[in-house]
């Protein structure tokens, strides 16, 4: 049953005036009667009696309308619920988030998030494996630009970034420092993959503007950031990483940057997801929070 013809007998039966009603519901007299028409038909009985002077509901109609009218308002104050809990920010919200994307995953940003919205909880896979976001019930994940499918929505969530080669002074002091990334292989590195069965990450330089990586033949690798960096403080040996991940340990003098020249900058993380439209209140909330974020602490 076409529930639009339900509230056009429902606006009749109240307004007792065709006119009336189409006033109220921003139609045409004809589109009215047509519609009570095609109900009446539908039920195989007359709801409505109808002289050139009034509208009345017959036994039936009066009958009809006792029941459908409280309906037709469930309806639509369930309908204004929903449309209200849509627009406030609420629920889970799922995150897949690189490893590596420390601004976002240091504590503050995310914090102050929840601070802001209460009503929303996090879920974070924190997980630097490729798959697929929409089918596995994600929201958002958060990744390096390079990497995210040119389908998705990308909205940065960090500066600029660099990947720079590490290591203690105690390392440097015994062992020297590289002069160019093809003296890697010679020492001890500390390297990543991310999982049992890949190859260990390359590591990725550019010089003259041409772009070119080593495989450095790593003494240790290991898919934990935290291990590599509690190496190289060690004095255990060179490792490559994001330069946000390392600047705590480089302002305090524990790692130094070997083969500057060689690391040049990049574009960094983006929160990425498939669509604008209809976008989930507590989606919209983050991002809006993102933007203030780095409007507060990136200038420009």
């Amino acid at each position: 049953m076409d529930l639009n013809a339900v509230a056009v007998f429902v606006a009749v039966a109240e307004a007792r005036s065709f006119r009336a009603a189409a006033d109220r519901l921003g139609v045409t007299r004809s589109a009215v009667s047509q519609s009570l028409r095609k109900l009446e038909n539908e039920l195989g009985v007359a709801l409505l009696r109808r002289t050139t002077r009034s509208v009345s509901l017959t036994e039936a109609g009066a009958r009809f309308h006792a029941t459908v009218a409280p309906a037709l308002g469930d309806i639509a104050m369930a309908a204004a619920e929903t449309g209200a809990a849509q627009g406030r920010p609420s629920g889970l919200l799922r995150l897949a988030v690189s490893s590596i994307a420390e601004s976002f995953l240091s504590g503050p940003l995310l914090a102050a998030f929840r601070e802001a919205y209460p009503d929303v909880r996090l879920d974070i896979l924190v997980t630097d494996a490729a798959f697929d976001i929409v089918a596995e019930g994600f929201d958002a994940g958060v990744r390096l630009g390079e990497v995210i499918a040119q389908d998705m929505i990308a909205v940065p969530v960090s500066a600029g970034q660099r990947q720079v080669v590490v290591a203690a002074p105690a390392y440097l002091a015994r062992f020297g420092a590289p002069a160019h990334p093809r003296d890697l292989p010679a020492h001890r590195c500390i390297g990543w993959r991310p999982a049992p069965g890949v190859a260990p990450y390359r590591w990725e330089f550019a010089e003259d503007g041409r772009d070119f990586d080593v495989a450095v033949n790593p003494a240790v690798t290991t898919n934990d950031m935290w291990l590599m960096i509690r190496l190289a403080t060690a004095g255990g040996g060179l490792t490559f990483g994001m330069e946000e991940s390392f600047r705590p340990w480089i302002r305090r003098g524990e790692l130094v940057v070997v083969l500057q020249d060689y690391c040049p900058d990049f574009p960094g993380f983006y929160l990425y997801f498939p669509s604008r439209q209809h976008l989930p209140p507590k989606l919209r909330a983050l991002l809006d929070h993102i933007r203030d974020w780095r409007t507060a602490r990136l200038p420009g």
